[in-house]
Order: structure tokens, then C-alpha cells, then sequence
């Protein structure tokens, strides 16, 4: 596709060009031969009105030779005899043929003729002897001066302008193609048994479309396998008791050798089905950790659950606003985890502010990062550094503390942190960030202060901003 692109922007761009550049230096080629004989016969028109007064040999020479060209040798005059001459005076110097300028006597109007080296403009002028001519000779080099550069400069057009356009197809090319081949390399990821693997969700519409689709399917098939993997846990937990009768009922046989196999078996069997536990376990655990590789879309998860809190929200007399939740912000954390996070804040904000208390949740897309602020106008936290500690609440009603701690260990578990302020609507703000990517690098702590420097700065404009605007929650 990229290399077809390219193909089609070079043969378009090289049409145009050819289209417009040779007519254009046909052009340019034309205009510098008009533009040689315009001034020859500019040249010509200031031997005229010496001719008009005398045909004096020294009085033309001198006019001859003071004019533009004139002493170069380029000016000659063809005087026809008169009464007190018998033969035509010829004044400076001759290229044209004698029958060209008979013919321009003839004719009476300003013709051209070719001539060894270039060419001869021959005007006729009226004098009193009959008709003479001015002779003007213009060389090939005045004809094409200048046409070369302008050649020169059009071509360097139409190869700039060639290049660009190849170069602009390709980068079109480029990001069309890239995310096709990030989802072709997830699909063989996933079909090769890495669960984790997700495509980011950009570029063009339909490849952004393709893109959730497969993210979509990926977190079904985790799903699936999940309920598979608890199905047969389920069963194999259900297979212990009728195992543990038949061990108790194999010992009450003795000891014959029939007894004896018996026993054998049933000891195999728990063996096995102990086996089935412990892989069931094991894949759920790789299956947990596969989920929170792959991440999840938290602005679908925060409209999610602000759908959820909607309704008491509505019962009590909220209001609420959400800003940033429009468009997909991926985040390197499992579903139920960030949903359980947000699940803890928002009900911090029922459970600590009176009712009627208005409340907002923003999230900020930085390129390390997204941070997520959960704000209130309520009366605040008297401790915040208390708050964040297990077992600590900060709302003297004796609740364990236990959401911001889930809060903190999530933001920790991608190597971001959680903090606790005043916000502007004069209650509490709760600002989680979340690492992305390389930012838990071995560089991470101190990428974190700066991520941390631009972006709080950034959330509580972004909050200002939007402190007036609140809404009702949908109902």
C-alpha cells in the first residue's frame, strides 16, 4: 500500500509538472526572443529621425557609432543613391543579403533576416533619396539570454516539487500502513498464547475501528479462558467429596489385594484432581497478569462508573462534571482494578461530604502518563498524609481507610503515586497518576518529578477552567 501510494503521487506530481513546466519554458524561450528585437528595433528607431534629416555620410556615421550598439558593429545603414550619388552608400556593417533588403524596400515594414551568427532586424525608413534601411544585427546568444536559467530554475521546481510529494505520499503511506502492521503482530501474538499483547488505537478511522475491534476480542478471549479456568477449578474442588467417600470406604475394605488397588486409585485420582487445582491457578494468576498488561480504556471505565454512581448522585442533589473522558486513554492496569480505584474515591466523596456537595472527575492523556483527579467542594482532609495510610481514613467516622490505599497501591504498581489536596471547588482533590510504558524505567524517579511538575500544573488549570461548568448527572 505505501509502495503504491508512492507510485501513484510520483505519476500524478510528474504529469502536472510536464504539463505546465515545458509549456511554461516554451514560453520563456519565446519571450526572450521577442524581448532581443524589441530592442533592436528600439536600436533601429534612433537612426530614424537622423535619416529623416540628412543623409550625410559623416552625420549618419556619427549617429551610428554614438548609438547603443553601434560601435560594437552591430548597426548598419543602407542609404539608395541620389542625384549627386550614383551608387548607394553603405554606413557601418553589412550581414543582410542584398535581396533581403530589397525585399524590406519593398515590403516597407521591418522585417527579419537570418544571417551567419544570429540574425538582422531591417527597417525602412522614408528619406528624401527614396527608402533607406536600418540594419540591426542581433546574435543567437541575445535570442536565448537567460532562457537556460529559467530552464534550469523550472526543472529544479518540478523536481522539488517531485520530491515532495513523493515524500508526503510516503509519510501518508507510512501512517496508514503502521498500525496494519501492529495489528497483523498482535493477531500472531495472540494466536501464539501471549493474551497480553493490545494494539494502540490510532491512525486512520477505519484501522482505528480495526484496532478496538481486536482489543475487544482479545479481552473476550481472556475472559473466556478465565471462565474456563474457574470452571475447572469448580469442578475439581465439587470432585473432592465424592473422593474423600470413596478413600474412607477403600480403608474400610482390609487388606486384599482387591483393597489395595482400590485405595491405589483413589490416592491417584486425588493426586490428579489436586493437579487440575493447581494448574486451574496457576493459568487464572497468568490470566490476571495478562489482563493487566493488556490495560485498559479508563475513560470508558470512569463513564462506566460515574454511570453507576449517577443515581445516588441524583437522589442526593450532586452536581457532577466530567472532562477528558471523551476519547480512549489506555491505561497498563487490569479493568476490575481501576474500576475498584474509582469505586473507592467516588464513595470517599459520599461517605465524607454532605449531601448536595457537587464533585468532578477529570483525566489529563499526557505522553508518560495520565492522571486522573477526583475533586470535591466539601469540607476537605484535616490529614491527608494520614489518609493514605492503611487503616487511616481522615473522616473520624471510623472507616478502615482501606479505598485510598487500593487507590495508592495501583498508582504505585505502574510507578506513579497519589496525592491529596485542596481543590478549587474547596474541598478535596485526590490526583492519581499513572505511569505509562518507559516511565518505569531505571530513569523513572526522576521522570517522575518532572511528569509530575507539568502535569499537576496542568490539572489544576484544567480544573479552574472547568470549575464553573457543572452538570447534572444523566439520569
Amino acid at each position: 500500500m505505501r509502495w503504491a501510494l508512492v507510485k501513484v503521487a510520483l505519476a500524478v506530481t510528474v504529469m502536472v509538472v510536464v504539463a505546465f513546466a515545458i509549456p511554461l519554458g516554451l514560453v520563456v524561450k519565446e519571450m526572450a526572443r521577442d524581448r532581443a528585437f524589441s530592442n533592436a528595433e528600439r536600436q533601429a528607431a534612433t537612426i530614424g529621425p537622423v535619416l529623416a534629416i540628412t543623409t550625410d555620410r559623416t552625420q549618419l556615421e556619427r549617429a551610428v557609432a554614438s548609438a547603443e550598439t553601434g560601435s560594437g558593429g552591430r548597426i548598419g545603414v543602407h542609404v539608395p543613391a541620389s542625384g549627386k550619388r550614383t551608387r548607394p552608400a553603405e554606413i557601418g556593417t553589412r550581414r543582410a543579403a542584398p535581396q533581403d533588403v530589397a525585399a524590406a524596400v519593398k515590403l516597407g515594414r521591418a522585417s527579419i533576416s537570418p544571417v551567419p551568427g544570429g540574425s538582422s532586424l531591417l527597417q525602412p525608413t522614408a528619406v528624401a533619396s527614396g527608402i533607406a534601411v536600418v540594419e540591426v544585427f542581433v546574435p543567437d546568444a541575445a535570442l536565448t539570454n537567460g532562457v537556460t536559467t529559467s530552464w534550469v530554475v523550472l526543472a529544479g521546481v518540478g523536481l522539488a516539487l517531485i520530491i515532495g510529494s513523493v515524500a508526503v505520499a510516503d509519510r501518508l503511506g507510512t501512517r496508514m500502513v503502521r498500525p496494519a502492521e501492529r495489528l497483523a503482530g498482535a493477531a500472531h501474538d495472540l494466536g501464539k498464547g501471549q493474551l497480553g499483547v493490545r494494539v494502540p488505537e490510532d491512525g486512520p478511522k477505519e484501522l482505528r475501528s480495526a484496532a478496538i475491534a481486536f482489543n475487544s476480542m482479545a479481552d473476550q478471549v481472556v475472559q473466556l479462558l478465565a471462565n474456563e479456568r474457574e470452571l475447572a477449578a469448580d469442578l475439581s474442588h465439587r470432585l473432592r467429596t465424592p473422593l474423600t467417600v470413596l478413600r474412607l470406604n477403600a480403608a474400610s475394605l482390609g487388606d486384599t489385594p482387591a483393597a489395595d488397588q482400590t485405595r491405589a486409585a483413589v490416592a491417584q485420582l486425588e493426586r490428579e484432581v489436586d493437579q487440575i487445582i493447581r494448574t486451574a491457578r496457576e493459568q487464572k494468576a497468568h490470566a490476571r497478569q495478562a489482563a493487566a498488561a493488556a490495560g485498559c480504556d479508563a475513560a470508558e471505565v470512569i463513564r462506566d462508573r460515574m454511570a453507576f454512581w449517577s443515581a445516588l448522585a441524583e437522589d442526593e442533589g450532586r452536581t457532577v462534571r466530567i472532562a477528558g473522558a471523551d476519547r480512549p486513554v489506555r491505561l497498563p492496569v487490569a479493568r476490575p482494578e481501576l474500576a475498584a480505584a474509582l469505586d473507592a474515591m467516588l464513595g470517599n466523596v459520599f461517605r465524607h461530604t454532605p449531601e448536595g456537595t457537587a464533585f468532578a472527575v477529570d483525566v489529563h492523556n499526557a505522553e508518560e502518563a495520565v492522571i486522573v483527579l477526583v475533586s470535591d467542594a466539601g469540607p476537605g482532609i484535616a490529614d491527608p498524609d494520614a489518609a493514605l495510610r492503611r487503616g487511616h481514613s481522615g473522616g473520624g467516622d471510623g472507616s478502615t481507610g482501606l479505598g485510598l490505599d487500593i487507590v495508592r497501591r495501583l498508582a504505585e504498581s505502574t510507578g506513579g503515586d497519589v496525592r491529596i489536596g485542596r481543590s478549587v471547588l474547596g474541598g478535596t482533590e485526590v490526583r492519581v497518576w499513572l505511569a505509562l510504558g518507559d516511565a518505569r524505567s531505571e530513569h523513572g524517579v526522576r521522570r517522575g518529578h518532572r511528569l509530575r511538575r507539568r502535569l499537576g500544573g496542568r490539572g489544576r488549570r484544567a480544573v479552574r477552567a472547568g470549575g464553573a461548568q457543572v452538570q447534572r448527572p444523566p439520569t
